[in-house]
């Protein structure tokens, strides 16, 4: 493990408390006690939470391919047990089992909550070491589902990507390169045509999970109270989403935040920001709402990703909303905010489809990268999130093509980023072109395999490249359809209108419907940037409490 955050960072992620911060959790928790072999935890199972070891030792054990128990970590006296999963009572990753005879301190969910609010120092250490341990989990892929599929395939990279998005571990088997993974194959009676496959840990069976299926399965979201009333209900866990969620579970209220995807957005999959305030030196996207998504469930906010909200229903004369589900449940909330942000535009090409999820990508992550590593490719595009997926894959990869339609990148993106570009020797920009065909195998459905892409330049002649991944950052339409039935005031082009777009003196946020809400890419007139995003986010609290306040 050389090199990774489990040999860099093993003091944070396993710190020793002392006999009188121990004594200061013990408020918090209620004493248990497990004999020699006992399981404190299971893999799969919801945990009880944060273990404090007060005697005794303890192993910490994840489950290979093979189902067999790998060695991870022991704790003895003074440390403890768990990671950021224990925040919200989700399964555990790992199991831990007694090797002695163990008394512990038990510290559940929602007063591990109360300890990192109330105890800033020591709950400082406590939350640092909770993210490091999932850090390393990922890096290991320890205690997460296990995929079994090819790499080139769509639905193992739509898969991946799902839980990567999530920050979830996981480990990819690759039946033509990895032996165990034609013995799971074999194990389970799968059928080719059935790939890919999932195991949970649990021990289910997924065939060609849904991201729904596949999330309810690894627990990242459990079943709604459809009875309960929380006092914001937020769509969209982007940016604007996750401010609203931190400030407004901050201060007290109850906050049910629902994605369709995963927590972070369009931001989430930028691969560097460096324009955002308070970090000189860049973060990405995942990192920042990585954090964001942490600290909105130490808080106290109920996330549930992944979960598509259909329609918003609105009851004139009534003190709530009602949220239906695309699973078929409901929630329901006094307020609502808006945060659904936008849905990537798609290149107008008539075999686009064929190789979406496999050849066609809308982000660049580590995940694209590594599939095109070496190759040429060519990315559409001439904004920031453009910008900044050219400078990453060129990293990566041996050629950038940037298809430009405009005559230039200087009205669309910053200075900074086309500086880069231009500075970047394996980019080159081609401007007042379109990409005009895309050629490879001709498959029905999607998953196709691209080797080729032709565009049309300036002058009318047409090329053609050896290209076999294709990325689009063309912009986004607002995703704004689950609201036709409220009857929530939109523009021409589909987005939120609030404020004074509405009526002079209208308030800044509000939507034509009392109660309801709409910040970030989704409201008409937003500057679209991450910070904007956040300040929005923060802006809607006092907005709600106001609403509240005269309810």
């Amino acid at each position: 493990m050389a090199g990774t955050t489990f040999e860099t960072r093993h003091a944070q992620m396993f710190p020793r408390l002392e006999p009188a911060e121990i004594e200061r959790l013990r408020r918090f928790g209620r004493v248990v006690r497990a004999k020699a072999g006992e399981a404190l935890a299971t893999a799969g199972v919801a945990s009880p939470g944060l273990f404090v070891v007060l005697d005794g030792r303890v192993a910490i054990t994840r489950r290979d391919a093979h189902d067999e128990r790998q060695p991870i970590v022991e704790h003895d006296a003074g440390q403890f047990i768990g990671e950021i999963a224990q925040l919200s009572g989700r399964p555990s990753l790992v199991d831990v089992t007694a090797l002695t005879d163990v008394e512990a301190l038990l510290i559940a969910p929602d007063r591990l909550r109360a300890v990192l609010v109330a105890e800033a120092e020591l709950g400082e250490r406590i939350m640092r070491a909770l993210i490091l341990r999932r850090v390393s989990l990922i890096e290991t892929g320890a205690g997460g589902p296990i995929i079994v599929g090819r790499a080139a395939d769509a639905e193992v990279i739509r898969l991946s990507g799902f839980l990567a998005r999530n920050g979830h571990p996981y480990q990819h088997l690759d039946p033509d390169a990895v032996d165990c993974a034609q013995v799971l194959i074999q194990r389970f009676h799968v059928d080719e045509s059935e790939l890919p496959i999932v195991l949970c840990p649990n021990g289910a069976i997924l065939r060609q999970p849904s991201d729904h299926q596949l999330g309810r399965c690894i627990g990242l979201a459990g079943p709604i109270d459809a009875e309960r009333l929380y006092d914001v209900a937020v769509v969209g866990a982007g940016p604007a989403g996750l401010a609203t969620a931190v400030y407004a579970a901050s201060e007290g209220l109850s906050v049910l935040v629902l994605d369709t995807r995963a927590f972070g957005g369009q931001a989430g999959a930028s691969a560097r920001i460096e324009n955002y305030l308070g970090f000189p030196t860049g973060v990405s996207g995942m990192a920042l709402m990585g954090r964001a998504f942490s600290q909105a469930q130490k808080f106290g906010a109920e996330l549930a990703i992944p979960d598509e909200v259909a329609a918003l229903d609105c009851e004139d004369g009534l003190d709530r909303y009602r949220l239906k589900l695309s699973s078929g449940e409901t929630a329901q909330a006094r307020t609502v905010v808006i945060a659904s942000g936008a849905r990537y535009r798609r290149l107008e090409v008539d075999n686009l489809d064929r190789f979406e999820g496999a050849c066609v990508h809308y982000w660049a992550s580590p995940l694209e990268a590594k599939l095109c590593a070496g190759q040429e490719v060519a990315l559409v595009g001439a904004g920031n999130s453009a910008g900044q997926a050219a400078v990453y894959l060129a990293s990566q990869v041996k050629k950038v093509w940037m298809i430009v339609r405009g005559e230039s990148l200087a009205a669309t993106m910053s200075r900074y980023l086309i500086d880069r570009i231009e500075s970047t020797p394996n980019i080159e920009v081609v401007v007042r072109t379109e990409i005009v065909d895309l050629e490879g195998d001709s498959e029905d459905g999607k998953g196709g395999q691209l080797s080729a892409v032709r565009w049309r330049g300036p002058d009318g002649q047409e090329e053609v490249k050896a290209i076999s991944h294709l990325f689009l950052f063309i912009g986004a339409a607002p995703n704004t359809a689950w609201l036709t039935h409220c009857h929530v005031e939109l523009d021409n082009h589909g987005f939120v209108r609030t404020g004074t777009d509405l009526a002079p003196g209208h308030p800044s946020l509000h939507t034509s419907r009392k109660g309801v809400f709409a910040i970030g890419d989704v409201r008409a007139g937003s500057v679209k940037r991450v910070a904007a995003a956040v300040g929005e986010g923060a802006q809607a609290v006092a907005a709600i409490h106001a609403y509240l306040a005269n309810a």
